[in-house]
This record gives structure tokens, C-alpha cells and sequence, in this order.
């Protein structure tokens, strides 16, 4: 029986032992100093004109731990007065501790957190350490006053391109990717969408991308909707008129629905009986009405092929059009339109109407009181 006790004593020792020893192994992270963050201005008004250049310069000191650890280090940047509640990362270089942010770069960031553009904004500024997903040190918070502007939706949104024969007639030239219509991806996702107009019956075309002849890609010879870049045809436009092309670039897909557009409603001359078309306009890359009479007690739609599966409608706020202003106009079949609305203008007369295509991403109209 001793000798039971004495081995169950020396059990419980050895336990007691190695629960220390794991005890002892624990390490207990320091921070010993804060990270710190300097800018050189503060205050910036953003330019799209020089987006490729830089518009702040930071600096930064790392913090330092005991024992020395390495950390992920990122820009934290939020709305001044919100503690970050709505902030958007930028990286920073392991290697480096400065670093220049571009106008362009500045604008986007701006965007992601709603900053309304042509305004001064107090935006807080500071470097955010990261040990893992959930262990945060911070430096310093600064204060830059940031005006954002509105950024041309041709350099924020990417594009491929339609280079083809019908391309000259359109205000382009034929067969040349870096000057030939675009059709953009709103979501960013590699689906492209967007119109072209063809003048010319049996007209062709291919889809390219950056603006160059490398990896192009055409129709595999079926003409049933599949892309391919080797062994490609051409894709044909069997009419003239206005076609809406969509390309999922990554799955070889693409689509081509005749769209022409024209305006009708009980505002315009001809009521809901019929449609006044839309003339496309090679030196513009628009779609013009010259002149049409419009009344302040209807409303109007503009919709394609005398039909009502496509059409352009407004946000709420742009029901009532303002003379002369541009606004962004949507496509009801790209899911971007909240109930049914229709267009009005606020004083009767003969009105210029401007349809601005060329990028799915900002579809843009204009009407003018003459």
C-alpha cells in the first residue's frame, strides 16, 4: 500500500512539474512603443487631370514589441468624428516606411466611404498594425481635409474592346482596338456590357482587351454565342442599327440584341401611340433628338424596338428633368431600376434629348429647352 502512495505521489508531481514548465512557456507580448504616422500636407484637393500622381505622402515609424514580432501594416482611413466605424485599408510595404498615395487612388478611397465629391472633408488618417485577424495596435490618428472629385467612370470601370468595320462610320475607326467603342464592367467582374451602332448591313467585329490585338478573341464558328481566341471568326451584325452587346470575358460567352431607342408617352406629340427615334450622331457618339415638343402635364419613357423589354428610366430624384443638366439614366434589364418611373419636365416646349451610351457603367442623358 506505501508503495501504491508513494507512486501515485510521484504522478502527482510530475503533473504539478509540467503544468508549470507549460506555464513558464507562455510569452507575454509588449508593446513598447506606438506606431507613429506623418503626412506630408493637410489638406489635398483631389485632381482627376494628374490621377496618376501623388497627392499625400506618408511616413511612418513601426511599433516595437518585446519580444520583436512583425506586423501586417495597413492605412486606416475614415470619416473624422465616426472612430473608424466606416474606414477603408490601404497596404503598406514591408520593406519601406514611406509611401505616396495617387489622386486617383485617394478618390476611390473617398468613394468606398461615401464622401460626397466638390466638398472639403475632415478624413482621419492612421496606421493600423496587425498581428493577426483580431489583435490591432494603431499609431497616431492625423487629420487631412480631402475634396474629392467626381471620377470619369471611362477610368474607374474596366473595359474591353469592339474594334470592327462598322467602327469608322461610328465615329471611331475600323479595325483598331485603342480607338474603338468599349463596353465596360460595372460590377468589375469580368462581364462586359455596353452598345454599338452599325451602319452597314453584315457588318464585323471582334472583342480585344487593352486596347491591343493580343489575346483577342472571336466567334468559334458557330455564331451561337461562343468565344474562342484561337481559330476565331468574326462576329457579324446581320442589320444596321443599334446593338447591346454583353461578353463574359472569363466564360467565352457573348450576347448581341438589336436595341433602337426612341422616346414615347403622353408628353410627347404622338402620346402612347408611337415612338419618335433616337438619329445617332457619329461627331457626338451620341443619340440625338434635334427637337422635340414636350408638354409639363405627361411624362415619357424611352425604350427600343417599339417595345417594352428594354428601356431607359430615372432614379426618383431625376423625374423631373432639370434643363441642360446630364443625369444617369438606367437600363431596366440590368436590374438597376426601382419600380416603373417615367420621365417629365417642368415647362412646356421643344426640348433637345442627348442619349449618351458609350459606357454601361454611367449612361448618361441630357435634355435642353430650346
Amino acid at each position: 500500500m506505501k508503495k501504491i502512495f508513494n507512486v501515485f505521489l510521484v504522478v502527482l508531481v510530475g503533473l504539478y512539474l509540467t503544468s508549470c514548465a507549460k506555464e513558464d512557456d507562455k510569452i507575454e507580448l509588449n508593446n513598447t512603443s506606438q506606431g507613429k504616422l506623418s503626412a506630408d500636407k493637410t489638406s489635398v484637393v483631389l485632381n482627376e487631370t494628374i490621377a496618376d500622381q501623388a497627392a499625400l505622402t506618408f511616413t511612418w515609424v513601426n511599433p516595437t514589441f518585446s519580444p520583436n514580432v512583425k506586423m501586417a501594416n495597413s492605412l486606416q482611413f475614415g470619416v473624422a468624428g465616426t472612430n473608424f466605424s466606416q474606414s477603408v485599408l490601404q497596404d503598406l510595404p514591408v520593406d519601406n516606411n514611406t509611401i505616396s498615395v495617387t489622386h486617383l487612388q485617394l478618390n476611390n478611397i473617398l468613394a468606398q466611404m461615401s464622401v460626397a465629391a466638390n466638398v472639403a472633408k475632415p478624413i482621419e488618417v492612421r496606421m493600423r498594425s496587425a498581428l493577426n485577424s483580431t489583435t490591432f495596435y494603431y499609431s497616431n490618428v492625423l487629420t487631412v481635409n480631402m475634396t474629392a472629385y467626381t471620377p470619369n467612370p471611362d477610368l474607374v470601370y474596366p473595359k474591353i474592346n469592339v474594334p470592327g468595320g462598322y467602327a469608322g462610320a461610328a465615329g471611331y475607326a475600323d479595325w483598331n482596338p485603342a480607338n474603338a467603342p468599349n463596353l465596360f464592367s460595372p460590377e468589375k467582374n469580368n462581364k462586359y456590357r455596353g452598345f454599338i451602332y452599325v451602319t452597314n448591313p453584315n457588318s464585323e467585329y471582334k472583342f480585344t482587351i487593352n486596347q491591343d490585338w493580343a489575346g483577342d478573341k472571336g466567334d468559334d464558328g458557330t455564331f451561337t454565342g461562343k468565344l474562342v481566341e484561337t481559330g476565331e471568326q468574326n462576329v457579324k451584325a446581320a442589320l444596321a442599327g443599334t446593338y447591346y452587346l454583353k461578353v463574359d470575358w472569363t466564360g467565352n460567352t457573348y450576347s448581341a440584341t438589336m436595341a433602337n431607342f426612341g422616346v414615347i408617352g403622353d408628353a410627347t406629340p404622338t402620346g402612347w401611340g408611337s415612338d419618335t427615334n433616337f438619329v445617332y450622331n457619329p461627331a457626338t457618339k451620341t443619340y440625338v433628338i434635334n427637337s422635340i415638343a414636350l408638354s409639363n402635364s405627361g411624362v415619357f419613357k424611352f425604350r427600343a424596338n417599339d417595345d417594352w423589354a428594354i428601356k431607359f428610366q430615372p432614379e426618383s430624384a431625376d423625374e423631373t428633368i432639370v434643363s441642360g443638366t446630364a443625369i444617369k439614366t438606367f437600363l431596366n434589364t440590368e436590374g438597376t431600376v426601382n419600380g416603373d418611373p417615367s420621365y417629365k419636365v417642368s415647362q412646356a416646349g421643344n426640348y433637345k434629348i442627348e442619349l449618351d451610351l458609350h459606357n454601361s457603367a454611367y449612361y448618361k442623358l441630357t435634355i435642353t429647352k430650346l
